[in-house]
């Protein structure tokens, strides 16, 4: 979660240069030629069923897909501190979802922990009407739909985290990241294809070409990866609420990276965010030995 923060964050000069579902075609298909051996099936795993599937098409095209088209156009039309606001939603979207769709209980201290995430993205919206962008830059008269943009990204990263805990049960994490990131390969090809023959790939700095593979590495392979080993052995509410690390890391990125401003009413709501982590990551003991 905190390296797909710095990405979202990240995202925001990478959406300045290219047109997004360009974008998204070149992160897909870098990641793609990383992630070739991953593709082969292990000869422990049985084969995938016409339902698992479905869960693969699904969880790439909601987690991979529209997630990145959503958060890079929102990213693009507001700033990273205002991405990490939104997203610190994430964790109650997951909690909830994974309640509802698959019976996982919510304990309290989940439940807690989640309630830090809500209070983080409160406290950082009364700091900042528009607060954040690098200083010398306007507040686009788009700010309000990357603002929902952004929200139906949080939506789609509840989707991945619910759908990811079941495929976990028939798909190793490897095999899983190689067959979404196949997945968003296929769904953005035409658009990326169309782009592609009109764009002037001359005019792009080796610094964005670097950034762009870092991205594609990080965002398909790398965060995946680990989200999805993890998933195998916590339950995906309690995952969760980890991604109160995506709004941290993308604000201190927009902060140290992209010369946004981050306040004293900033640092506080990051700060009540890491206690939702704490929550959710100590052992139940200590708190029932108090």
């Amino acid at each position: 979660m905190a390296l797909v923060g710095s990405y979202v964050a990240l995202s925001k000069p990478l959406a300045a240069a290219f047109p997004v579902l360009l974008l998204a075609w070149l992160r897909f298909g870098i990641a793609a030629a990383a992630m070739l051996p991953w593709l082969r099936k292990p000869p422990s795993e049985a084969p995938m069923t016409p339902s698992v599937r479905r869960l693969v098409f699904l969880e790439s095209f909601l987690g991979n897909f529209l997630f990145s088209i959503c958060m890079i156009y929102g990213v693009s039309m507001t700033s990273a501190v205002s991405a990490g606001v939104v997203m610190a939603g994430i964790p109650a979207a997951v909690a909830v979802a994974s309640w509802l769709l698959l019976r996982e209980r919510i304990t309290g201290r989940t439940w807690a922990a989640v309630g830090c995430a809500v209070a983080g993205i409160g406290l950082l919206g009364v700091a900042k009407p528009g607060h954040g962008a690098p200083s010398g830059s306007a507040v686009t008269g788009n700010a309000l739909l990357g603002h929902l943009l952004l929200f139906a990204a949080v939506l789609c990263e509840a989707a991945y985290a619910v759908i990811g805990k079941k495929l976990t049960g028939s798909l190793g994490p490897k095999r899983i990241s190689a067959l979404i990131n196949l997945w968003g390969l296929v769904l953005a090809t035409p658009f990326g294809l169309y782009l592609a023959l009109q764009f002037d790939f001359g005019a792009i700095s080796a610094g964005l070409w670097a950034l762009l593979v870092f991205y594609a590495l990080a965002a398909s392979i790398w965060t995946v990866w680990l989200w999805m080993t993890g998933l195998r052995a916590i339950p995906a509410a309690q995952a969760g609420v980890f991604s109160v690390l995506l709004p941290v890391s993308a604000a201190l990125t927009g902060v140290l990276l992209l010369g946004e401003r981050l306040g004293g009413l900033e640092l506080l709501a990051l700060a009540i965010a890491l206690v939702g982590v704490a929550l959710a990551t100590l052992p139940v003991r200590k708190f029932s030995d108090l």
